[in-house]
């Protein structure tokens, strides 16, 4: 998992997909954070993106650095405690201008049950479970 979250923070952008109803929707993200041994994403309640994951928690994000891609595939668990949010946002002090961890907005998810998967056109590819 650490090698994941390397290969996302080098990255700096990844792609996170949801699913709406029966409609895919793709946007950037840029947080990845390991708290307690697992892979965290953040995002705010207000947004769509939350709304979506708490419909259906099955998701996969996908970057792309150097002729080699990433894909992660899983589930999303929320982590409401305010040590988790503070975690992230100690993380990522740019965010610190528009969350904070007692916000009632602000949001942190763990990935369980995850297959992460290294690919490029010159290598076989490679699959990580966490």
């Amino acid at each position: 998992m650490e090698r994941c979250v390397a290969f996302l923070k080098e990255a700096d952008v990844y792609y996170l997909a949801t699913v709406d109803g029966d409609q895919p929707r793709v946007r950037p993200f840029g947080t990845a954070n390991v708290f307690e041994g697992k892979l965290y994403i953040q995002t705010g309640k207000v947004k769509d993106v939350s709304k979506q994951i708490h419909n259906n928690p099955k998701v996969e994000i996908c970057a792309f650095k150097d002729g080699q891609w990433l894909r992660i595939a899983g589930e999303l668990a929320e982590d409401e405690r305010r040590e988790a949010r503070q975690a992230m946002l100690d993380a990522y002090p740019s965010l610190q201008n528009m969350y904070s961890a007692d916000d009632g907005n602000t949001e942190v998810f763990y990935f369980k049950n995850a297959t992460a998967t290294f690919s490029s056109f010159t290598a076989a590819p490679e699959v990580v479970t966490f």
